[in-house]
C-alpha cells in the first residue's frame, strides 16, 4: 500500500509539487497522478512541506525517509553545546587557601564550557565594605582571563556583589 504522509486522507490537496527519488523536480501534478507515479516505482508519496502552496511531496521509501530524519536529528544533537550556569559563593573575609580552592573550581567550570556566577555575600556590618567584595571579584576576573571573560561587569544587589563569567571554551556534548 502506497500512501501520502503529512496529509489527512479526506483533505488531500488537488495538486502537489512532486520531487523524484533522485531529487529531480517532476513538476506540479494532480495528487492522483502523483500516487500513480509512486506506485509504478513501488515507492511512497511523502509530504515533505504540506503547508506550502502547492504542497511538496517526494517519491521515496518511507522507512528510509524516517531513518534519515532520525539520523540527522541525532547528528544535530551531537553537535549541540550545553552551557550550564554554575555558582561559587565567597565571603569578604575568605582565607587565601579557600580562595585558591574556589578559584581552581571556577577554572574547572570555565574549561568545561560553563558560565559561572561569582557571588560575595555580606552579613551584618560587613555590608558597608562592598569595596572588599568588589576587590575579590576583580581578583577572580584577573586570574581567569585566559578561560573566560566578564559578562556585564560587577553588580551589587542587596547584601551581595556578583559577576558573571562566560567561558571562551565551547564544550560539545557526548551522546
Amino acid at each position: 500500500m502506497r500512501y501520502i504522509i503529512g496529509f489527512n486522507r479526506k483533505l488531500q490537496p488537488r495538486e502537489v509539487r512532486v520531487i523524484g527519488p533522485d531529487g529531480t523536480q517532476l513538476g506540479i501534478m494532480p495528487t492522483s497522478d502523483a500516487f500513480k507515479r509512486a506506485e509504478e516505482m513501488e515507492l511512497d508519496l511523502v509530504g515533505v512541506q504540506p503547508n506550502s502552496n502547492p504542497p511538496v511531496c517526494r517519491i521515496i521509501d518511507h522507512g528510509k525517509f524516517k531513518y534519515e530524519q532520525k539520523k540527522s536529528a541525532n547528528e544535530a544533537k551531537k553537535n549541540q553545546s550545553v552551557v550550564e550556569l554554575k555558582e561559587i559563593k565567597f565571603r569578604p573575609k575568605i582565607g587565601e587557601h579557600d580562595f585558591e580552592v574556589k578559584l581552581s573550581k571556577i577554572r574547572e567550570f570555565l574549561s568545561d564550557g560553563n558560565r559561572v556566577k561569582i557571588t560575595v555575600m555580606f552579613r551584618g556590618r560587613e555590608n558597608i565594605h562592598k569595596d572588599i567584595g568588589i576587590g575579590i571579584l576583580q581578583r577572580v576576573a584577573d586570574a581567569v582571563t585566559d578561560l573566560g571573560s566578564m559578562d556585564g561587569g560587577i553588580k551589587a544587589e542587596g547584601r551581595t556583589v556578583f559577576m558573571l563569567l562566560t567561558s571562551v571554551v565551547r564544550k560539545k556534548t557526548s551522546v
